[in-house]
Parts: C-alpha cells; sequence; structure tokens
C-alpha cells in the first residue's frame, strides 16, 4: 500500500483511514428505546480525536511533545490564564497543588507539617489525601443543602494561628460562595486551591467580573478522567497566574528537579555547567538537581493529542450540560414536596458536572435509587458522603491527625440521603425525559 509514498504521503493515508473507521463503527447512533442504560457519563467525541491520538503515536515520541505543549498554550488561553501545566490525573494535579505550597521558595508562607488547611468532608478524597499524607492537617467544615458547597459562615470559627491554606472542590460544577472564601484567604493571608476537576467552565462574578472558575484563587486543578467535562482518557492540570507557584508546579511535576529544560533538551537556561546548588561541587549538570521532592507525573503526548480535539469541542459541551440541567430541573419541579432540588450558587452560571438530589424526610433513598438502577438509569453517590466515616480514616480517627469544626450534619444528611444521575452532553431530550419519568415513578413506589 505505501511502495510508492514518502512518509508524509503514507501518514495522511492513515489518518484518512483512521477517521473513516471512526465515523462507521464509532460514530454511529443507536435509536434509544426505554430501558435502555443512560449512564451518569460518557465519552463525546468524533474522528478528530481518534485522527490526533493515532497522529501522535505515528510519532512515537509518547511522553510530552508537540501535543502536549499546544494544549497546554490553548488550555491556558481558554482558562485566562498564565501559566497551565498536563498531568497525568487530576487526583495529581491535586497532590501537585498542594505540594507546591509545601515549597520552601515560599519563605513564610509555605506550608509545613502540622499547619492546618481548611476544606470539607463531602466530597471526593483525592481533594483532601495530600494533606494528609504530608503531615498537614485538614479542618473539615460543614457544607450547605441544596448548593453542596462550604457553609462559608463557619469559616472564622475554623481559623487558627496554624492556618495555612484553604482547598475545596466545587461541587459537581456548582461554585462554592468564591466571594466570601476568596475575602476570607485575603484577610488572613491564606493560599486558596480551587478543585475543579467536577466544574470545569463554570463561571462565577467577582469583583464585577465574570471569571471562570479555577481561576479565581491561587492554583485550580482539572481532570480529563472519561466521565469530566473533557476527557484524554486519564489527565489533569494545574493552572496558576503566578510565576512561583507555576515554577513549583514543574518541578514537582518533574522529578523535583531545579532544571526547566523541556524533555529532549538540554542547556535551555545557558547555565547547564557553571552553577553551584546545595552542597555540590560547583558546576554540577542542572538536569540532575533536584530543588524539591517532587515526582514523575507527566501525561503522555498521546493522550495530550485527544485533550487538544476535545479543547475546541468544548464550549459546546458547556452548553449543553446547561440545557440538560435546567430541562432535567423543569421536568422534576413537581417532586419538591420528596425531593431537594439542586441550586445555583449566587453569582454563578455552573457547568453542571451532575444533578443533586436530595430525599425528604419519609423517602428511602436506598429504595428511590434501586429503582432507578434496575429501570437503566446509572446512580451516583455525592463521593465519599462524609469522608471521615471511610475505613481510610480507622488509623487516625479520633487523633490530631484532622479537625472537624462544629458538628457535620449537613455533611452527613447528604451522607445518607443524596444522590445523582449525570447531565453529560451526549444525552437527548428524550433520555432525560426518561430519567424523569423513572425518577417520578421511584418516589410514587
Amino acid at each position: 500500500m505505501f511502495e510508492n509514498m514518502n512518509e508524509q504521503q503514507a501518514r495522511e493515508e492513515i489518518l484518512k483511514q483512521v477517521a473513516a473507521y471512526c465515523d462507521k463503527y464509532h460514530n454511529t447512533k443507536k435509536e434509544f428505546k426505554e430501558g435502555d442504560r443512560i449512564p451518569y457519563a460518557s465519552r463525546v467525541y468524533d474522528s478528530e480525536e481518534m485522527v490526533n491520538l493515532v497522529d501522535s503515536s505515528l510519532e512515537f515520541w509518547l511522553t510530552a511533545g508537540r501535543y502536549t505543549d499546544e494544549f497546554e498554550r490553548e488550555f491556558s488561553k481558554y482558562l485566562g490564564v498564565r501559566f497551565c501545566s498536563l498531568v497525568n490525573s487530576g487526583s495529581s494535579a491535586n497532590l501537585i497543588a498542594f505540594m507546591a505550597l509545601t515549597s520552601p521558595l515560599l519563605g513564610e508562607r509555605q506550608v509545613k507539617r502540622g499547619d492546618e488547611v481548611i476544606t470539607v468532608a463531602a466530597g471526593f478524597p483525592t481533594t483532601v489525601t495530600p494533606v494528609i499524607q504530608y503531615g498537614a492537617v485538614p479542618v473539615f467544615v460543614d457544607v450547605t443543602i441544596p448548593q453542596y458547597n462550604i457553609d462559608v459562615t463557619k469559616l472564622e470559627e475554623a481559623l487558627s494561628d496554624k492556618t495555612k491554606a484553604v482547598m475545596i472542590a466545587h461541587t459537581l460544577g456548582n461554585p462554592f460562595d468564591l466571594e466570601a472564601v476568596k475575602a476570607f484567604c485575603d484577610r488572613h493571608n491564606l493560599w486558596l486551591v480551587e478543585d475543579n476537576c467536577d466544574a470545569l467552565g463554570s463561571v462565577y462574578e467577582i469583583d464585577g467580573s465574570k471569571k471562570l472558575t479555577g481561576t479565581i484563587g491561587d492554583i485550580g486543578t482539572s481532570s480529563f478522567y472519561p466521565p469530566h467535562h473533557m476527557t484524554m482518557g486519564e489527565g489533569g492540570a494545574v493552572y496558576t497566574n503566578n510565576p512561583l507557584l507555576h515554577r513549583i508546579v514543574r518541578s514537582f511535576r518533574d522529578w523535583g528537579r531545579d532544571c526547566i529544560c523541556p524533555p529532549g533538551c538540554d542547556n535551555f537556561c545557558g547555565h547547564r555547567f557553571d552553577k553551584q546548588y546545595g552542597q555540590l561541587p560547583l558546576g554540577y549538570d542542572h538536569k540532575y538537581v533536584y530543588s524539591h521532592f517532587g515526582y514523575n507525573l507527566k501525561a503522555t503526548d498521546m493522550q495530550a493529542a485527544v485533550g487538544c480535539a476535545q479543547l475546541k469541542k468544548f464550549p459546546s459541551f458547556v452548553e449543553k450540560r446547561r440545557h440538560n440541567f435546567a430541562y432535567l430541573k423543569e421536568l422534576l419541579s413537581d417532586c419538591a414536596d420528596k425531593l431537594i432540588l439542586p441550586e445555583a450558587a449566587a453569582h454563578s452560571n455552573p457547568s453542571w458536572f451532575g444533578f443533586l438530589m436530595t430525599c425528604k424526610e419519609g423517602v428511602d433513598r436506598t429504595k428511590v435509587v434501586n429503582y432507578i438502577e434496575s429501570h437503566g438509569v446509572q446512580t451516583r453517590m455525592l463521593f465519599s458522603g462524609n469522608l471521615i466515616k471511610h475505613p481510610c480514616f480507622d488509623d487516625i480517627r479520633g487523633t490530631e491527625a484532622y479537625r472537624v469544626v462544629g458538628g457535620l450534619e449537613q455533611t452527613d444528611r447528604i451522607m445518607t440521603s443524596t444522590f445523582w444521575v449525570g447531565v453529560y452532553p451526549g444525552m437527548t431530550d428524550e433520555k432525560i425525559e426518561y430519567m424523569a419519568k423513572v425518577i417520578h415513578e421511584a418516589l410514587e413506589g
């Protein structure tokens, strides 16, 4: 087939066939029938993602390369931030975002072991895991229903002379009260990390300006796992406007090294062999100087290639999520006597990840969820419900490894009474209508 082609012609032919393959075998639409499985999330893609993926594989560079550079540049442009670092997962993004705050380069603002970080227990564990693993102390604050975000009236009570940061997620796309949290952090000189993994594309108006969530605090994080707002299979990102934090993030991502050379490049700074670092000999190779105890959390260029194609479609994904959420809420508006329906935070326009519902008194969540699942609609809990109730806390429960402010009554209510269904962009109005019908039936049973 390739005998009379040069390499570029052969590549073009391969990619042409890949596009045709995807169009024929991946982009066929199956007619929906009642009872068909409706997942809470799914990938939405076309031949562009597959062509990019194969294009990257043909280069066989494998690690971060030209597609990574493109993604970091275009994602920064979309967010309106100066710096973006692609990593291998959203959990890794949270790990690096927190670990960046532990750098000695931050001086008095460095988070040290025993320092406190305000957060919530009603969420995903990897927002909190890096804090505990490092030896800092998470301080858990209750949340509100029906926003499912941190109760900002508890912030001052959570504050101590050891508090150094606030690290919390925007719950299922609904922004937390950024105005109040940002003012609190500014007032007490605290770092603010926005876990934006479930909220990419959400907008919050602050100081008279509409901004994307993840860009208002000191550091934002995203996840590109398949159920999320956009995907590259596995993958995540850390972003900031702070040049020093960006330098530290890159160091932690890239083995902890001091050098800023891109993969495969040498002597980017022009001083590879002429400086003194730590107690190393003068002129020790800068590529092997380590300023932090870091990791290797880079993504592959094949992941980035998929992300580049997804990013072009992303604004349409956000609009479809908003449409699906609004339509489902309209269809369930008559269920307010049995369900607490979700409400967007003030001053926000969420990019919804899911549709949260809390069963009112007398409504058994287990029965409702079992009925919905048995009729083909996938449901999820709000992740950990109450994280400190999980087995991972057994060894530290009752110790000084964490602190709880007041009671976590709403967090516990979420643990026992809340569930959600999806609103991902691949859902049709027909599927939304079926989900609403099944939820109605479950409540009537």
